[in-house]
């Protein structure tokens, strides 16, 4: 039986948020029927950030809504400001909500000398006074145990299968771009009812990789790319590329993350894909919307995310199909 709660509890709840996204802090208040509680998020003139909380936070559930997306360092250090802010205000608990998780692609050492930045930033948003992090599609999920407190790890997977399936695409196979994205294509797969394929490529730079095999059947198919990420857009576009010189009658591409920085807008203009789907974790300038390009939000399942959280609910329901 659902579990009765006080409406007096929708008064203990605030949701904040920085300069990262304000659009989908608003599309996420909305969902959860409450208004933007006002702060002041600016520069000092030496370019220092300033925050000032505007209201009373005193005793409350605050969520804080600021992926740190592009540009990583400001949006990152206004999410530590902001909970450092807010815990000196004497809220009860903070949560980071960060749609996109950024310095995630430096998980481990893999080559000497080098840092581990997810778990740094994972230090310092503890550090900073967060008791909890909402987050979706981590670009690896060992990065859940770089954190100790509780973290909540959604996918955007029923929001792209939804879209998919009202396009009736068949037949249909799902490709993972590269060996480590397995386990999402075959979640992909078994939600969809789709067949499997991965692309076998060797990384020749941090941005650029080259197709070695495609592993599996796409010629006459319908081929949805998936992955958590695009960044220049160079090592998505070599797989969609390997799959049409394959024979595959379409492409489609399903990626939770549009980082979508340096010319990655040119190699969407010159790959064969007929439709690239993205989420809303990270901003979108208005002036560059593409036609090969669709936008779907994730505000309903962030909103649901924290209306659960605020009233002691689970939220397992929320990861069905994901580990397929």
């Amino acid at each position: 039986m659902a579990r009765v709660v006080p409406k007096k509890l929708a008064s203990e709840l605030s949701v904040f948020s920085g300069n990262a996204h304000p659009r989908l802090a608003e599309a996420i208040c909305r969902e959860l029927n409450v208004r933007l509680s006002d702060c002041f998020v600016g520069r000092f003139s030496e370019g220092e950030i300033r925050v000032k909380i505007n209201e009373n936070v005193r005793g409350k559930d605050v969520f804080v809504v600021q992926p740190t997306c592009p540009p990583p360092n400001d949006n990152l250090m206004e999410l530590l400001i902001l909970i450092d802010a807010i815990r000196r205000a004497s809220a009860k608990r903070i949560t980071a909500v960060v749609p996109y998780y950024g310095y995630a692609r430096q998980d481990r050492k893999d080559q000497p000398r080098v840092p581990i930045t997810a778990k740094l930033v994972a230090n310092l948003i503890t550090t900073a006074g967060a008791d909890r992090v909402i987050t979706m599609d981590l670009h690896a999920g060992q990065i859940q145990g770089f954190f100790d407190i509780p973290l909540d790890h959604l996918y955007a997977i029923n929001v792209m299968a939804q879209h998919v399936k009202r396009k009736r695409l068949k037949p249909l196979v799902v490709v993972s771009p590269d060996v480590g994205g397995i386990k999402m294509a075959r979640a992909y797969a078994k939600r969809l009812g789709a067949g499997l394929a991965i692309v076998d490529k060797r990384r020749t730079s941090p941005e650029a990789t080259e197709v070695m095999h495609i592993l599996g059947e796409v010629n006459g198919c319908v081929c949805l790319l998936v992955d958590d990420l695009i960044a220049t857009g160079s090592s998505l576009m070599e797989a969609a590329r390997a799959l049409h010189q394959q024979g595959a009658k379409a492409i489609y591409g399903a990626i939770t993350h549009a980082v979508l920085s340096g010319n990655a807008w040119e190699h969407i203009d010159r790959s064969p894909l007929t439709e690239l789907i993205v989420t809303d974790t990270i901003p979108l300038p208005k002036d560059k919307r593409h036609p090969k390009l669709t936008v779907l939000s994730v505000a309903p399942l962030l909103g649901e995310a924290i209306r659960r959280i605020h009233y002691s609910q689970s939220i397992s329901s929320l990861f069905d199909g994901v580990h397929g």
